[in-house]
């Protein structure tokens, strides 16, 4: 794939070969992708630009090769330049939405018609953008992204993560085969299970205050809450204060109709059943 030479991923790739070739510390490629557990061809990707490291691995990258201060700052700033570039100009709008989620104390979620991205399984999320029409390469690099986003849940540090789904999400809107919905089910048990995070669902009957679409809430210590919401032809950003409020007290009623962690669990347990 060709690129312009001021592209980030061609600049990006360029630093991340610089770093391997440090006097002192020089490696192959080879030797980097076994310290990575990768194939070589990530490790020559990702210097040429080809492809572009989730931000994990980009980490650990840096770790084994022991690139740290100036040097590492200004390789994860290009690194953010590039993911920035890559990504669709339907989705530039919430990119800020990532690293707020990434840092927040504070997260809450309300889904009333798929499972959060947040939770979701590989299967289930490569479902929904092949029904977006996604093409295969941009598939890839969504679950990506994805998949990046749900280090989250395993931090040492993890934030307070409150999650309220839909019943009718886990029985009656298939995604994919039976298998794909039992498999995020069964993820969804998991998760709920974990002590940072409380995992709520609302029962299917009659309306309900989210119909109107789903909420994404991040609490940071050193700015405004940002709402990510759903929009008529795409998602919608915002940190102003009458839309986060108004969310803010939607998301409340959805939590207090829902039933409590224990009685969730067990839907999530039936549901799991449900589609074997």
């Amino acid at each position: 794939m060709a690129y312009a030479p001021y592209d980030p991923k061609v600049l990006l790739g360029e630093l991340l070969r610089e770093a391997r070739e440090l006097p002192g510390g020089k490696k192959t490629q080879q030797a980097v992708a076994t310290m990575l557990g990768k194939e070589r061809t990530t490790v020559a990707k990702g210097e040429t630009g080809d492809q572009v490291p989730i931000l994990a691995v980009l980490e650990e990258w840096l770790d084994k090769l022991e690139i740290h201060g100036l040097a590492r700052s200004a390789i994860l700033k290009m690194h953010r330049l590039a993911r920035f570039m890559e990504l669709d100009p339907s989705d530039i709008a919430v990119a800020p939405w990532y690293p707020t989620e990434a840092r927040a104390h504070t997260l809450r979620y309300w889904a009333s018609t798929v499972v959060p991205g947040i939770v979701q399984t590989p299967a289930y999320a490569e479902e929904l953008y092949r029904a977006a029409g996604f093409s295969v390469a941009r598939i890839a690099e969504s679950l990506q992204v994805r998949l990046g986003r749900q280090g989250i849940l395993m931090r040492d540090d993890a934030p307070d993560i409150t999650i309220v789904i839909w019943e009718a999400v886990l029985f009656h809107h298939q995604i994919g085969t039976r298998e794909v919905m039992r498999e995020q089910c069964a993820r969804l048990l998991e998760v709920s299970e974990m002590p940072t995070v409380n995992l709520h669902v609302l029962p299917s009957s009659g309306a309900n205050a989210g119909l109107g679409g789903a909420i994404g809430l991040a609490a940071t210590d050193d700015a405004p809450e940002l709402l990510v919401s759903d929009g008529l032809v795409e998602d919608q950003l915002t940190q102003d204060p009458a839309r986060v409020r108004k969310a803010r007290t939607t998301f409340s009623r959805v939590r207090s109709d829902a039933r409590n962690r224990a009685d969730s669990r067990d839907v999530l347990v039936e549901a799991t059943e449900r589609w074997k």
